[in-house]
């Protein structure tokens, strides 16, 4: 074990990437679900796409609003809420008998997912030291991917098994972590900012969020990333079944690029303790711009395709867990806020730029479309040289209280 980790801070760092994994879990189910409900409810292709535009907004769009008043008014014992809340509400989706029963059920697991990961992601800040965030946050991350990247699986194997009604046992692992948590006291630990100092150790007040020239870029520099991620997880099916290629090729590549991006969100942790969140970021994306030029040029299934599918995932996904900690040191008094700026806000902005590339694709071909997508790679790269290393970092002062959690 790391010195630099105690045993109840690895049990910690462990629940909550154990929780990030139930919660993206859970929001992973409607891509399963969505035939199933269609049929049973007779809905058309307009209003489910409505359903998952709906669920995107309030599971995304809105975890900075969540960040913002978790910031302001603590509200830790949250914590113990929402993943319940998801799993009890996205396991009955399937069982609603009605069109405004299921956008209901959808829409409260979403508001789940929003409020756990700014929560989620402050309270990792809070249980370990600067040095190590990027470490802890990787593991944070890295649990969320791969829950995103099982729960189809199992929620096929689950329907196939013994219909809708088998999901709802799925309720009860959510459940499990949400009383590990309970039991090591993660609802008790304060996450209302800490003292903010500059470099003499005097106490300062923090620069309001909005006035933060760095976060602004960070978010534009990780909405360029996501764009190229986004569109590579949504039209890489798309592109290769165009080509040709069987379903088993389409869904090896597919399942290539989505478990080493969930590996390459470890990676990228350990980088940016090491050499600092400005330089792995650049250089993460810098190494990856080349790479994912190079499969896009020729995706047909040879295994040095796949080395650089595997290689151009796993560095776009390192870069997840150091935008979310230089986030937090870019504004210490809103590290909730930041990380739902980074975890939703973000991605959720991607995805406008996947559906810019969709767009693209049907003027000029989609193959062409997904290459001139690389530049929002190399805009990421050029943009996130004018972002700050980091922002004025909390400390110790005596007098000052920055203990974690609160005594009863």
């Amino acid at each position: 074990m790391d010195s630099k980790f105690s045993r109840s801070m690895v049990y910690n760092i462990s629940l909550l990437g154990a929780g990030h994994f139930f919660s993206d879990f859970y929001a992973n189910f409607l891509p399963a679900l969505l035939p199933l409900v269609m049929t049973k409810l007779g809905m058309s292709l307009t209003l489910s796409g409505m359903l998952v535009m709906a669920y995107a907004v309030i599971s995304s769009v809105l975890q900075p609003v969540a960040g913002y008043l978790i910031d302001k008014y603590g509200y830790a014992w949250l914590i113990l809420v929402t993943t319940p809340v998801s799993a009890v509400f996205i396991c009955s989706a399937g069982l609603m008998g009605s069109q405004v029963a299921l956008f209901l059920v959808v829409g409260i697991a979403g508001l789940g997912a929003s409020i756990f990961h700014p929560l989620a992601a402050s309270l990792m800040g809070k249980i370990v030291t600067g040095e190590t965030k990027g470490r802890a946050m990787a593991v944070f991350v890295f649990g969320g991917n791969f829950g995103c990247a099982v729960a189809p699986a199992v929620i096929l194997y689950c329907i196939k098994l013994g219909g809708v009604d088998t999901l709802l046992w799925l309720i009860l692992p959510g459940i499990l972590v949400t009383w590990a948590s309970y039991q090591a006291g993660l609802h008790k630990i304060n996450i209302s900012p800490a003292a903010v100092c500059d470099h003499a150790g005097n106490i300062v007040e923090p620069e309001p969020w909005y006035k933060s020239r760095g976060i602004w870029l960070l978010n534009v520099v990780v909405a360029l990333r996501s764009w190229m991620q986004v569109s590579l997880t949504t039209f890489l099916p798309v592109a290769l079944t165009n080509a040709g290629q069987s379903t088993a090729v389409i869904a090896s590549m597919l399942t290539v690029f989505l478990l080493s991006a969930a590996c390459g969100s470890l990676l990228g942790g350990w980088i940016g303790d090491r050499v600092g969140r400005k330089a792995g970021f650049i250089g993460s994306l810098a190494v990856c711009l080349p790479l994912t030029y190079l499969f896009l040029l020729d995706m047909s299934p040879t295994p040095f395709s796949y080395v650089l599918l595997a290689i151009s995932g796993a560095l776009l996904q390192s870069t997840a867990p150091t935008s979310v900690v230089w986030a937090q040191e870019l504004i210490p008094g809103n590290a909730a806020m930041a990380s739902g700026m980074m975890l939703g806000l973000s991605f959720g902005l991607g995805g406008v730029g996947a559906a810019i590339t969709g767009a693209l694709g049907d003027h000029i071909g989609l193959e062409a479309a997904l290459l001139w997508t690389v530049l929002s790679v190399v805009g990421a790269v050029i943009l996130a040289f004018g972002i700050p290393q980091s922002g004025r970092k909390a400390a110790k002062l005596p007098g000052v209280s920055t203990e974690n959690v609160k005594i009863d």
